[in-house]
């Protein structure tokens, strides 16, 4: 049987026991043999709290939450005390160096030091300029050298070879010598005659004017003296009877006494 009347919020239950109205429409404890309509009556007052019960068991740990804020930073401690000193690390690269500094003050003369020893002789240093570069000495003796009269135009010989400094001055004939060399060369003759006559110097068949030397009377020797420049190499020298003179020289022999007189041509080349 229903215990409260669903069509009228009026209804209530009754106790069959003492036939009283109950104030709650829900009447759990009770037998109603019939539901009669009754006024709602006062509710009252609410009762004392109950004791606290058992405290239940701990219940399953929760999840971790999530990471609060960083906090403040805090005070700097004090410096601890120095630690023990490392071990030695490996050396470092050389550094690239560094810009030259100043120059100091010159600092005052050492003492002389001992002598050293001798140093090995040099190659010899090319030819210098000036000096005797080369020298030759050609001569004749009369008699029995130029025993025929020297003509115009032909040379006096000068046949024998007198002290000489090799090959840069050297004979080509009785009469005609080599310079082998581009230079300067000074020239010395002098040679007896019997006659008034001249002698001149020729260069690779042409006549030095300004060689000529002669005498006009009397038996004497002609001396000469020139300074004479080569072009080319390998040119050639002679002494000669000027061509145009009509005058055969003779070589004198034995001038002024018993041995025989030399004739001397002297070449020296100076640069």
């Amino acid at each position: 049987m229903n215990k409260y009347n669903n069509s009228n919020n009026n209804r209530k239950c009754k106790d069959d026991l003492h036939n009283n109205c109950k104030p709650n429409p829900y009447c759990d404890n009770c037998n109603c043999p019939f539901t009669i309509y009754c006024s709602p009556g006062t509710m009252g007052p609410t009762g004392a709290t109950g004791a606290t019960g058992l405290t239940g068991p701990t219940g399953a740990t929760g999840d971790i939450g999530p990471v609060g804020p960083t906090g403040a930073t805090g005070a700097t401690g004090d410096i601890g005390p120095t630690g023990p000193t490392g071990a030695t690390g490996a050396t470092g690269n050389i550094g690239p160096v560094g810009p030259t500094g100043a120059t100091g003050v010159t600092g005052d003369i050492g003492p002389i030091g001992p002598t050293g020893a001798t140093g090995a002789t040099g190659e010899t240093g090319a030819t210098g300029t000036g000096g005797i570069l080369n020298y030759a000495d050609f001569y004749a003796l009369m008699p029995s050298d130029n025993a025929d009269t020297v003509a115009a135009g032909a040379d006096v010989d000068f046949p024998q070879d007198g002290p000489n400094s090799g090959t840069g001055i050297a004979r080509a004939g009785a009469s005609s010598f080599t310079l082998a060399e581009i230079g300067t060369y000074q020239i010395f003759f002098q040679v007896s005659v019997s006659e008034a006559g001249q002698l001149i110097l020729t260069l690779n068949g042409a006549d030095l004017d300004y060689t000529v030397s002669g005498r006009a009377t009397g038996t004497s020797q002609i001396i000469g003296m020139a300074i004479v420049q080569t072009t080319v190499i390998n040119s050639t020298l002679t002494v000669q009877n000027p061509s145009g003179n009509s005058t055969a020289l003779t070589i004198t022999p034995a001038a002024g006494g018993t041995r025989p007189v030399s004739a001397h041509l002297v070449i020296i080349q100076i640069q």
